[in-house]
Parts: C-alpha cells; structure tokens; sequence
C-alpha cells in the first residue's frame, strides 16, 4: 500500500478525517476508500478498524497505525516486509527531523501536512484512567 498513489484530493480528504470528519471519513468509506476511512478511525483509537485493515487486506497500514503508536514489532514489520515508505510516515508522525525533511524533499507536502495533523491529534489527547476498561 503506497499512500502516494491517492490523487490529492482524497489525501486531503483523509487528512481531515484525522481532525474528526465524520462527514469526509463516511465519504471515503462509501466512495471506495474504505481501508482509509478504517486508518482514520485506527488512528483515533478504534480497535474495530484496526481489525477491519488486518482482516481486510490492509496489514500494512494495521501496522502503521501501530508504528505510530510507537509499537516496535510494527516498524519491524514494516522493514522486514520492505514498506520503507510507511515506516518515514509514522516518524515523520512523530516529529522526526530527517523523515519531515524528506517529505518536504521529495514535495509531498499534502502528506507532511497530514502527518502533522495525526501528531497533534496525539498530541492532544488526554488520558482519563477512569475510563479505562477492564
């Protein structure tokens, strides 16, 4: 899965699904997009969307909501399976200097930008331990 293959459009429609477009993330959904719309809803926490891409053919971007999670197997995954692409996404998520210079590099700011909006929406999220499930 190559993010860079979606017209920018639909990056930027998914981009703005990141910030909680539940209107946009339906529209993906409905208009053939649908292993975006699931990244989208894995990214903000969904464990359901996470096994629609795992289940659905999509590993690679499971596997990237993971790495961006910070979650170790998961870049390993992504190296060992050689999608070097994904693992610059996930650090550029994180901020890393060398993977933001190369998207700006390589002028892909559609996808530097959404790389930005899923660190902030990181970023703001607060943990409520009363609400934690058990």
């Amino acid at each position: 899965m190559d993010l860079m293959k979606y017209p920018p459009k639909i990056l930027l429609a998914f981009g703005e699904t990141i910030s909680g477009n539940d209107e946009i993330n339906k529209w993906l959904l409905n208009n053939g997009f649908p292993e975006l719309a699931a990244l989208s809803h894995a990214i903000r926490g969904s464990d359901e969307a996470f096994a629609w891409l795992m289940n659905s053919g999509y590993p690679e971007l499971a596997a990237l909501d993971s790495a961006i999670d910070d979650d170790q197997k998961a870049y390993n995954w992504l190296k060992v399976n050689k999608f070097l692409f994904l693992i610059v996404f996930a650090e550029a998520c994180h901020g890393k200097p060398d993977a933001m210079n190369w998207f700006m590099k390589h002028d892909l700011h559609v996808l530097l930008g959404i790389t930005q909006r899923i660190r902030s929406f990181r970023e703001n999220q607060t943990f409520d331990y009363h609400k934690l499930h058990f």
